[in-house]
């Protein structure tokens, strides 16, 4: 797949870097392609492949009409969140063969998914082989002065992979979330749970803009920050409590304040947790003062349903949603988990104003390592498996494939009707084509009329088909 990507752009090969021939190949993906269907089946027996489709319109048939006049968010992208397991695994592989999947998942090619969003952990993430914060001090020490501030175990597996990955797609975004600040401004001293103590709030602020000034240093752009994931589960390891109220003063009287301070343009993004608790966002987005800062609220789906996220809009539709974290359990029943991740998140989140959508960990191995002690996830499957130099690819790497190899960055979302049993999103991309997301919840086969204003086509679709169709 890497070695075909590259045969397309060969007369740049003499003159660019492998970075810059990668980034010039990428650039010409952006060109209108002709229409396609592409096909997922939920037995395997088609993994994303480009089907044949016919344009024979019927009365009979089904009518999926897309309206392009009426829009509504534009997409920052479709992606996972690169833990530092996944990069320690990816690391591990052989230069050739990583090059070759970073390609086939960053790149933008005829054989590459075009994964167009990350979401990473500041410091440790319960997918990390250590527990480490970028301050970690011996008990009863503090730095009031963040002088021992460092990236440090980042630099070994994470921060590399990210140059890769950037050589390949220059313009991906990258989300940052922190599982616990340093222990010594907690209010139990642990890496587990409690919250953050209110006197180290404004070092805490200070800390965040140290790792987003510190990597850009090392050519990596931070583009959005939640404030802290999961801030209503303080049972993980690393983990910490934070509810409504604090985060609200944390980002109003301090995060906010400092990153203006300092010149600092990450968006700040909030809650980052589940859809059933959307007043978490709202009550914080009330507070003006606060919301000058907030680009933005942010939402997992282990609670709650997807519709909730849309009380959030409605709310305050001045502010953007991001879908930001969903797991596949192993071993990963491939029909139930396409099912319900295509219509919940690469449909249901979008459709509920979502600017992106995310599923958890990039790579695992096949024993699910590496995880925290106390409750770090032990049944985590990635997106893909890395068994040394062999990949296998797993549920989230379809769920995310059907959405992030057509619906590039700076597509806008447009309005399509919802016939029985057959949930659909639809955009216009910047290329100019018209791309629908189409899944068949029905048990009988449909055959199904698409008009998108003079784009005209028709598809058939089996009992439980996942198609991307581009017109």
């Amino acid at each position: 797949m890497f070695t075909n990507s590259l045969k397309k752009c060969t007369g740049l090969a003499l003159s660019l870097s492998l970075a810059a021939l990668l980034a010039a190949c990428s650039s010409t993906s952006v060109k209108k392609t002709g229409s396609a269907l592409w096909v997922t089946m939920p037995d395997k027996s088609i993994l994303l492949q480009e089907q044949p489709f016919s344009n024979n319109p019927s009365t009979t048939n089904v009518k999926l009409n897309i309206n392009t006049a009426t829009t509504y968010q534009t997409m920052d992208g479709f992606g996972f969140t690169l833990t530092g397991g996944s990069a320690l695994h990816i690391s591990n592989m052989s230069a050739p063969a990583r090059a070759k999947l970073l390609q086939e998942l960053f790149g933008t090619g005829q054989n590459d998914i075009g994964t167009s969003y990350l979401r990473v952990s500041v410091g440790a993430s319960d997918l990390d082989e250590k527990v480490f914060s970028y301050n970690d001090l011996p008990e009863g020490q503090a730095d009031l002065n963040l002088e021992k501030f460092d990236l440090g175990y980042d630099k070994l597996y994470l921060i590399p992979v990210l140059k890769q990955i950037l050589a390949i797609n220059p313009k991906i975004k990258i989300l940052a979330s922190p599982w616990s600040p340093p222990v010594w401004m907690k209010t139990n001293g642990d890496s587990r749970g409690g919250s953050l103590k209110p006197q180290y709030y404004g070092l805490y602020a200070n800390y965040l803009v140290k790792y987003i000034e510190q990597m850009q240093k090392n050519g990596i752009t931070i583009d959005a920050l939640t404030v802290q994931n999961e801030p209503l589960h303080p049972g993980n390891t690393p983990s910490l409590l934070m509810v409504a109220d604090d985060q609200k003063v944390f980002v109003r009287d301090h995060l906010g304040p400092v990153f203006r301070q300092n010149g600092i343009k990450t968006k700040i993004i909030i809650y980052d947790h589940n859809a059933d608790k959307p007043e978490y966002p709202i009550s914080i987005l009330n507070d003006a003062d606060a919301a000058k800062y907030i680009d933005g609220s942010a939402f997992h789906l282990y609670g709650g349903t997807v519709d909730a996220i849309s009380k959030v809009h409605q709310a305050h539709p001045n502010k953007n949603l991001y879908f930001t974290e969903q797991w596949v359990g192993a071993p990963g029943n491939f029909k139930k988990e396409l099912d319900w991740h295509i219509e919940n998140l690469i449909i249901g989140a979008p459709r509920n104003w979502c600017k992106t959508v995310l599923e958890w960990n990039l790579a695992a191995n096949e024993k699910l390592e590496p995880h925290t002690d106390r409750g770090g996830c032990d049944r985590c499957l990635g997106a893909v498996t890395i068994t040394g130099d062999e990949v296998t690819r797993e549920p989230a790497y379809y769920i995310i494939a059907h959405a992030s190899k057509f619906v590039r960055p700076g597509s806008v979302r447009v309005e399509s009707n919802l016939p029985e049993g057959l949930p659909n999103v639809a955009y216009t991309t910047p290329a100019g084509n018209v791309v629908a997301i189409i899944q068949n919840t029905s048990n009988q086969e449909k055959t199904v009329d698409v008009a998108a204003g003079s784009k005209t086509t028709t598809i058939t679709l089996k009992a439980g088909a996942v198609a991307t169709l581009v017109l």
